[in-house]
């Protein structure tokens, strides 16, 4: 029997697989797009779903939005089982995907109002929905616009604007900035802060790591259909400079500065330690000389030490630096 989700989950995912079957003869390997995935999904959170190409996180996306049906496991949205029940799990759901799905035979106030329509909404609450939205999304001056007319950051905030007309529990995200211009993603990450700040459940994928590190509560990486880092932005910087350690910047290796230390620390040591028998370094006994050999040793190896304590440093840990340490560095096509 499925496990309910906790009262705070709004999404559910336990042991959700994707496997495409062999292509041409039957010859080939399965590809197996998402394995065995689990994770969830807070209520009121933005949480990022991050990986490499073909790493399964669009296949993910689709699977969570009934586009997609799994192999096996369960995904549950706002409690409902998108595979038992898509119609209802729809209702829930509000999409961007990565393509422009706008219907370009509509002008933009009527991409909004027959969206609503479809959903349900009376012809009234779709039209103030719809110029509701218009002006939160600075979009009202193109109402009558027909959207091929649109840049391609209005295009995406129209569609944006779209896909919460209907007042789903989560909006998903496929990659909301790719392609737009600096302006544009600012400006659309802005109307996103705000909807989640308004309460909005928010599920994105994004090539952009530092957007990830900016606004997302947690983030999951993924690579090869299954996920293998999940936390907060912050905790798994941390993670990543405590397996790091420090590094040394320039000068001789790690071998060498040890080699080195080791030598002035000895020879200091030497210094204020007593023979046998005698009372160096305590106080009283010392005679003038000892105090003065004791004095330059310490002078020259602060001399020598401290460029090198110096040049030891632990490199700034950014997500980008999460990511590449856990998916590697090869090209993906």
């Amino acid at each position: 029997m499925p496990r309910a989700p906790a009262p705070d989950e709004v999404i559910a995912v336990r042991g959700l697989s994707k496997v495409y079957p062999q292509r041409g003869n039957g010859s080939g390997p399965e590809l197996v797009a998402v394995d065995n995935l689990e994770l969830s999904v807070n209520r009121g959170e933005i949480f990022g779903l991050l990986g490499p190409n073909g790493a399964g996180k669009t296949t993910t996306v689709g699977m969570l939005t009934t586009r997609v049906t799994p192999t096996s496991g369960e995904a549950i949205v706002n409690g409902v089982d998108v595979v038992a029940d898509p119609a209802r799990a729809k209702r829930d759901i509000g999409v961007v995907p990565q393509a422009n799905t706008l219907d370009r035979s509509l002008t933009v106030w009527e991409n909004l109002y027959f969206h609503g329509r479809y959903f349900g909404m009376s012809g009234r609450e779709a039209s103030e929905a719809a110029d509701d939205l218009l002006g939160k999304f600075r979009l009202k001056s193109k109402a009558e616009a027909e959207v091929h007319h649109l840049s391609g950051g209005m295009a995406q905030r129209l569609m944006v604007a779209r896909a919460i007309l209907h007042r789903p529990a989560v909006l998903f995200l496929d990659e909301p900035t790719a392609g737009l211009d600096p302006q544009s993603r600012l400006a659309l990450w802005e109307i996103v802060s705000r909807l989640n700040q308004e309460g909005q459940t928010i599920l994105l994928t994004t090539h952009y790591m530092e957007e990830a590190d900016r606004m997302c509560d947690r983030v999951a990486i993924m690579d090869q259909g299954r996920i293998l880092a999940l936390d907060t932005p912050a905790r798994l910087k941390q993670s990543s400079a405590k397996r790091a350690g420090p590094k040394q910047a320039s000068g001789g290796g790690p071998s060498g500065t040890a080699a080195e230390v080791k030598m002035w620390l000895t020879r200091y040591l030497d210094a204020v330690t007593p023979p046998a028998g005698g009372r160096k370094g305590t106080g009283s006994s010392e005679g003038p000389e000892d105090r003065q050999k004791i004095r330059a040793v310490a002078i020259e190896a602060a001399e020598r030490l401290g460029p090198l304590f110096a040049s030891l440093q632990t490199d700034e840990v950014t997500l980008e630096t999460v990511f590449i340490d856990l998916t590697g560095r090869e090209l993906r096509e």
